[in-house]
């Protein structure tokens, strides 16, 4: 566990970091949006408003546990881009941006102002900003104003707060009304608010989704959350979504020691590590970690995200237990990361996706999804827990 301690130190110290640092647009601000398979960088392509937030969320994550003030100022570089990405006429994160700064996608999605939230909560709490809080907490009164209804949460809307279609968050030939992707992502910006600020009602609004996911977005049946809803939340496909379960089983872990509710984390915690326990069934494999399964047919693509989810989801599966498997797969997680799935071409970072066979597919390493935020926050995670641990 040492070697694997001073291996992930390195990745983040010698190859994540370093890459995001020198995409720094310093002309236009923010990062570059888009880097070609072959590494072809496009500083004229639009910036996605959640890559900005993620990328403002790791330099913010990583300076607030290694204090070094470069990454300080890539935290505050980051910053100064999502305050030209907040709508100063109706409130609110934009889609997207030109490389300039001017809106290029207006759409105004639940998901967007989550990330905005965590990311800012994060820079706060890295920082001192108080501007960043008053921000995020702008951003949450917000979504509880225009982003739910009785039911819950809702998803896409235009700029003025319309609702609109949800083609952004909608996958596998559906339209979902509503999106356990999008409830996660608040869950996880709502616990970053509560850790930066201790508000009450922000405590109150994270139970309740906590409740929501018991009651309506895990199958206890089928050990796994279902993905996409209409607005009663019946489910609307048979998709199995093998990384975002094991994200959800460390990621609402974490939420369970924040809200410190032992009513609650009775309740909870024992559903989430069975959930673990089945993805580690049906996703693992020493050749890395399965998509989904749509329909009983499995997606065997290893994707960086997942890969990334899947180590940490399975180190803080063995803190829980103590069971040796979860310790044993986190392992084998991490050298296939190492081996497989991180591009060790000059210039590069790690792979979108490779197949079952370790090919790598020709999809950016840079995009409007393919951010530091995964496979960073694994790097801080697990630094920090094999510490904990004693490596």
């Amino acid at each position: 566990m040492n070697q694997i301690y001073q291996e992930i130190r390195r990745e983040l110290n010698e190859h994540i970091i370093p890459f995001w640092k020198d995409l720094r647009d310093n002309r236009n601000g923010g990062y570059t949006g888009r880097v070609d398979f072959d590494l072809t960088r496009h500083p004229e392509a639009d910036k996605g408003c959640i890559l900005n937030s993620r990328i403002l969320w790791f330099f913010s994550a990583a300076y607030r546990r290694m204090k070094d003030e470069t990454l300080h100022k890539e935290a505050d570089h980051a910053f100064s881009m999502l305050l030209r990405m907040l709508d100063p006429e109706n409130g609110g994160v934009f889609w997207s941006v030109h490389a300039d700064g001017t809106v290029s996608d207006p759409t105004k999605h639940t998901y967007n102002q989550a990330f905005a939230i965590y990311a800012l909560s994060e820079y706060y709490r890295a920082t001192g900003t108080e501007k960043a809080l008053l921000l995020a907490r702008t951003l949450f009164e917000l979504v509880e104003d225009k982003c739910r209804d009785d039911g819950g949460y809702l998803e896409a809307f235009t700029a003025d707060w319309k609702p609109a279609g949800n083609e952004k968050l909608s996958e596998n030939g559906v339209m979902a009304y509503r999106t356990m992707n999008t409830l996660l992502h608040l869950l996880e910006g709502y616990t970053g608010l509560y850790e930066a600020g201790r508000d009450a009602k922000v405590k109150e609004r994270l139970k309740e989704i906590v409740e929501l996911w018991e009651k309506h977005i895990y199958n206890r049946e089928l050990h796994r959350q279902e993905v996409f809803f209409d607005a009663g939340y019946h489910s609307l496909i048979d998709l199995h979504s093998f990384g975002h379960d094991i994200e959800t089983s460390w990621l609402m872990d974490h939420t369970l020691d924040v809200l410190n509710d032992g009513d609650l984390t009775k309740r909870i915690r024992p559903l989430l590590m069975e959930m673990a326990d089945h993805t580690l069934k049906v996703a693992f494999t020493d050749h890395g970690f399965a998509n989904e399964s749509e329909r009983g047919v499995i997606d065997t693509r290893r994707i960086w995200w997942v890969q990334a989810e899947a180590l940490v989801g399975f180190l803080n599966a063995w803190k829980q237990t103590g069971e040796d498997k979860y310790l044993a797969a986190a392992k084998s997680q991490w050298q296939y990361i190492r081996d497989v799935l991180t591009d060790k071409r000059p210039g590069s970072e790690w792979y979108w996706y490779v197949d079952e066979n370790g090919i790598p597919a020709g999809e950016p390493i840079v995009e409007p999804w393919k951010c530091p935020y995964h496979n960073g926050r694994m790097a801080l995670e697990v630094l920090s827990r094999l510490k904990e641990n004693g490596k």
